[in-house]
């Protein structure tokens, strides 16, 4: 006699996320993981907005400028650790790193007063920001890409975001709610202790992996060193097609992002005079963008790479651009703004990015760690560079928010062909067994 069909809770929180039992503990511990990583930059974002506008808007090019000097710096560093340090090592180091960093700025903005010195203080803090934000979301994806195969990842990356997301609501909410009562200097603690609980869930996942109780876990890749050199990334992604093409994804992305992103500081330059109000506002554009992110993974985003797969799902956030350029086009005012800015920053964070991830599961370890590393860090920030100078030139040949917007139509046009490009390739990596499937998603 055939036994009925299981039935339960556990039968039907897997219906609903798609994670299986023996997979709950893992995905709960990446998703925490994520969730500490996130709140830590959203408690910090909206300063780093203000000290943006307050520090002029005519210097924001200066300031991305000085990030991708930041990144060129960075980079070779941490590939060196990567080529020498087992994988737990180097996250807790570089994690560590950043929370020292917080300490010193906080020191610096309490005791900083007002003045040249301290608007000097807000740009470097921006720069900092700027590198901090991509590093320590481009090593989580890095692990997560290294312990989870290629279709358990279309099954749980966008499950794991949902931490990621509430995250980025306690640590909006967090600003918006306590930047009246609380110094900018004081809300830098809150984000030294979210790091420090991110670090203590790295060290879980790595023993939970390490003691082969994960699905897809192997001791010797937990303890085994990287190796390689500290340029092999870069080298690396000029040597592959693969890479290059998802290297061409991040710029474009970028390139548009830092239209919006300066367009985003003049409207609200102009539509609210105090620091408060600013501070407010971009808090509580995060904490929008957030849960509309939240709403999306929780029902949409498995269900698209299950129906779509990964090309289709992949340029969606491209059509979102190229609808919501023309649209602010024709209507540059802020109403148009925040819808297009809500919109696009929630179909990045649900869609696109686990998305984007999902291309490197194909790849091998030194790819998901050093690759990887240089297209998130160098060429999104080359993307910035290439943007801001742009629209700089541009904003000085007389173009105003409209015509900005409207040059970004054909450039979301060609993002959206890169990004089928790239979907069709993986699938084919990945239909190939390179890497192999674990045995548990096989079929």
């Amino acid at each position: 006699m055939t036994p009925p069909p299981e039935s339960g809770p556990r039968t039907v929180a897997a219906r609903l996320t798609g994670a299986r039992p023996e997979e709950a503990g893992l995905v709960l511990l990446s998703a925490l993981y994520f969730f500490f990583i996130l709140s830590a930059y959203y408690v910090i974002r909206p300063i780093r907005e203000e000290m943006a506008v307050a520090g002029g808007v005519e210097n924001i090019p200066w300031l991305f400028t000085g990030t991708l000097v930041g990144m060129l710096l960075v980079h070779p560093i941490f590939a060196a650790v990567v080529s020498r340090w087992t994988r737990r090592r180097f996250v807790t180091v570089t994690y560590r790193f950043f929370m020292l960093n917080l300490l010193i700025y906080f020191a610096l903005l309490s005791l900083v007063p007002e003045g040249v010195a301290s608007v000097w203080v807000g740009r470097t803090f921006f720069v900092w920001i700027s590198v901090f934000n991509l590093f320590v979301v481009s090593v989580f994806w890095s692990f997560m890409t290294d312990i989870f195969r290629e279709r358990q990842s279309r099954r749980l990356f966008g499950l794991i975001g949902v931490g990621g997301t509430v995250g980025g609501i306690v640590g909006s909410s967090i600003t918006a709610f306590l930047v009246g009562f609380l110094s900018p200097a004081t809300l830098l603690l809150f984000s030294v202790v979210l790091l420090e609980g991110a670090v203590l869930c790295l060290k879980a996942l790595d023993a939970r992996c390490a003691g082969g109780t994960a699905p897809g876990s192997r001791l010797e890749e937990a303890e085994r060193v990287i190796g390689g050199s500290a340029l092999e990334g870069i080298r690396r992604v000029l040597a592959s097609p693969y890479l290059l093409g998802i290297g061409a994804f991040m710029l474009l992305f970028t390139i548009g992002s830092t239209f919006l992103y300066n367009i985003q500081a003049d409207i609200i330059s102009r539509t609210f005079a105090t620091a408060t109000e600013r501070t407010s506002v971009f808090a509580r554009i995060d904490l929008s963008v957030n849960v509309l992110t939240l709403c999306t993974q929780l029902f949409l985003t498995g269900r698209l790479l299950k129906w779509f797969g990964v090309r289709l799902t992949i340029g969606i956030l491209p059509v979102i651009s190229i609808l919501g350029f023309l649209a602010l086009g024709v209507a540059p005012v802020f109403a148009v703004f925040v819808v297009f800015q809500v919109l696009r920053r929630a179909g990045n964070f649900a869609l696109a990015v686990p998305t984007r991830e999902v291309l490197y599961t194909v790849l091998p370890r030194r790819d998901k760690y050093k690759a990887k590393n240089f297209n998130d860090l160098f060429v999104y920030r080359a993307g910035d560079q290439i943007g801001v100078w742009s629209f700089a030139g541009l904003g000085a040949l007389g173009l105003g928010s409209s015509a900005l917007a409207l040059t970004m139509v054909p450039l979301a046009g060609l993002w959206l062909a890169v990004a089928l490009w790239l979907g069709k390739k993986q699938s084919v990596l990945a239909g190939s067994g390179t890497p192999r499937p674990h045995a548990a998603d096989a079929g």
